[in-house]
C-alpha cells in the first residue's frame, strides 16, 4: 500500500470531529456508569431509609402501648375518690350503735334470738378500723338462714367470717358466728370497744345476755 491508501484513514483519526466523536462516547460510557452507580447508591439509601422509618413506627407503636394505661389517669383516679367516697357514705356506719342496733334489728326480723353479742375493734387503719362482732344465735333453720342472708345484704358492709355449728335440738340450731364491718377510726375510737385480742377467744363488750 502506498501513502495515498493511508491517507483517508489518517485524516479520519486526525480529524477534530472524530476526536469530539469519541470523546462524546467516553463521556456518553462515563455518564450511564456513574448513572448507574447513583441509581444502585439511591436504591441502598432509599431502602436503609425504609427501614429506618419501620424501626421508628415500630418504636413509636410500642410507645402508645406503654403510655396507654396512663391516658386519663387523672380522671379515673378522681371517679375512683368519688366511688370510695359514695361507697363509705352508703355502707360504713357512722358510729358503733348503728351497728348494734341494726344487728338487734336484723334478729327481730327474722325471728332469731341472740345470747351473746360481743364487739371488739382491731388496730386503726388509715382510713377504716374493723369492728369484729362474735354472736351466738339461736332459732329455726329457716330463721337462721333469713338472719344471715340479711347480714350480708345489709346496707351496712358486713362480712361474715366465720360460722359454727354449736346445737341443734328437733328444728332449733344454735350458731356461733364471727362478722365484721368497719368504722371511720374516729367514730371507733369514740365507741370505747376494747381491742380484739389475738386469741380466738373474744373479751369484749357483751350485750344480750
Amino acid at each position: 500500500m502506498n501513502r495515498e491508501q493511508f491517507s483517508p484513514w489518517h485524516e479520519r483519526f486526525t480529524s477534530p470531529l472524530t476526536w469530539h466523536y469519541a470523546g462524546f462516547a467516553v463521556l456518553l460510557v462515563a455518564a450511564i456508569v456513574l448513572a448507574v452507580r447513583l441509581g444502585l447508591d439511591w436504591a441502598a439509601v432509599d431502602s436503609h431509609a425504609a427501614d429506618v422509618l419501620a424501626g421508628k413506627q415500630v418504636e413509636l407503636k410500642a410507645m402508645e402501648l406503654q403510655t396507654a394505661p396512663l391516658r386519663g389517669l387523672d380522671k379515673r383516679v378522681e371517679q375512683s375518690r368519688e366511688q370510695v367516697n359514695a361507697f363509705f357514705a352508703k355502707r360504713i356506719p357512722p358510729n358503733y350503735s348503728t351497728i348494734s342496733n341494726r344487728v338487734d334489728e336484723l334478729g327481730v326480723a327474722s325471728d332469731v334470738r341472740p345470747t351473746r353479742v360481743e364487739y371488739t375493734q382491731g388496730e386503726p387503719g388509715s382510713n377504716l378500723t374493723k369492728i369484729s362482732m362474735d354472736a351466738s344465735i339461736t332459732g329455726e333453720y329457716p330463721a337462721v338462714m333469713r338472719f344471715i342472708n340479711s347480714l350480708e345484704r345489709d346496707p351496712i358492709f358486713f362480712v361474715i367470717e366465720d360460722m359454727t355449728l354449736t346445737g341443734q335440738q328437733g328444728g332449733t340450731v344454735s350458731l356461733r358466728m364471727q362478722v365484721s364491718t368497719w368504722l371511720r377510726p374516729a367514730d371507733a375510737l369514740a365507741s370505747g370497744l376494747p381491742a380484739t385480742p389475738k386469741s380466738t377467744q373474744p373479751t369484749a363488750n357483751q350485750e344480750g345476755e
